[in-house]
């Protein structure tokens, strides 16, 4: 373990610090630091390789945008804002997630996309402790035209073991270095209902869930954001799912089908209580009939390294940590 002292400025630190002296201190787990980045090394390279023999194209990021994804309603973001620049006369925000962006991607015929996309979420620091969440992160985006739900499970339980069976043989000695000893999952994964885990966890069901199960399963049916799919079926449930890690890990991916009808969305982000303005580009292109059926997910890299690693926060798989409620210190 090596230390990093830096003397305090004389403004006024918006977060808790530890102190020793006059200045503070970051401590860095330099003993795990090689060991998890070999494992990121490896898993960006199997997650690469996995999608583009499963016939997807790699699109580049998109950092900055006239919309993004609002994140909201959805109970369980805490997002505080979203950061905007002003460039020339025109107000861009810093990407939050690349999802409408892929839905404008599908719809001009590339049926089957994945990005290595960088999202800035500015969360309440009240999330420093979950152990989870990150101001800024990397999520592996992907989508794909005319899918469903089952499509999407059955690309992603498929990664997931590729994934685990990869670093489990290449990375067998950081594993070691760790302590970490990952089982492979059984496919497929098992499917609740967000109504069940809550009968059965409490509302708050995901950690008491997830700590619950020794492999990774599914979690459909959110009331959230106005792009996924409502069940035709089933006014007032949704098309939308979670993958969650064992073992207490939590949320390894969000994903759902996607609503691509001009009064349906009009109407979901009405309901909302959405700025109709601030989506005016994405629904320009809704109203001339442009977006078709599709479905996808955000699988995010550093919950991933966390879960492949053991590490008890997020934040100790990043070399730069972006933890909300912490200072940055470069």
């Amino acid at each position: 373990m090596f230390f990093v002292n830096f003397t305090k400025s004389s403004s006024k630190c918006l977060y808790p610090e530890r102190k020793i002296g006059d200045s503070m201190q970051i401590q860095v787990q330099k003993e795990d630091l090689i060991p998890i980045m070999r494992i990121q090394t490896t898993v960006l390279k199997e997650m690469v390789n996995f999608m583009v023999d499963r016939g997807f194209i790699q699109l580049l990021p998109v950092i900055t945008s006239k919309v993004t994804d609002p994140l909201g309603p959805d109970p369980g973001s805490s997002v505080v804002t979203i950061p905007k620049i002003r460039y020339y006369d025109e107000e861009l925000v810093l990407m939050q997630s690349m999802i409408l962006h892929k839905q404008v991607a599908v719809a001009k015929g590339l049926e089957r996309i994945f990005i290595m996309s960088p999202n800035v979420r500015l969360e309440d620091r009240r999330r420093r402790d979950t152990g989870k969440h990150l101001f800024e992160f990397t999520q592996m985006d992907f989508e794909i035209a005319g899918a469903e739900m089952k499509d999407v499970f059955s690309l992603v339980e498929d990664l997931i073991i590729h994934i685990i069976k990869a670093v489990k043989s290449e990375n067998k000695e950081e594993l070691e270095e760790l302590g970490r000893d990952i089982e492979i999952p059984h496919k497929p994964f098992p499917v609740y209902t967000t109504h069940e885990l809550e009968e059965k966890y409490g509302k708050d069901w995901e950690i008491k869930a997830s700590a619950d199960h020794s492999e990774p399963f599914w979690a459909v049916c959110f009331k959230r954001e106005f792009y996924d799919r409502e069940d035709p079926n089933m006014p007032g449930h949704f098309r939308n799912y979670d993958l969650i890690y064992p073992e207490g890990f939590g949320e390894a991916l969000s994903g759902g089908e996607r609503e691509w009808r001009y009064e349906r969305i009009l109407e979901r982000i009405r309901r909302d209580g959405l700025d109709e303005r601030f989506f005016s580009s994405y629904l320009e292109l809704a109203k001339q009939g442009i977006l078709i059926p599709s479905a996808g997910a955000g699988i995010g890299v550093e919950r991933l390294i966390r879960f492949l690693s053991g590490k008890k926060h997020v934040g100790d798989v990043q070399l730069f940590r972006r933890v909300p409620g912490e200072p940055v210190l470069l």
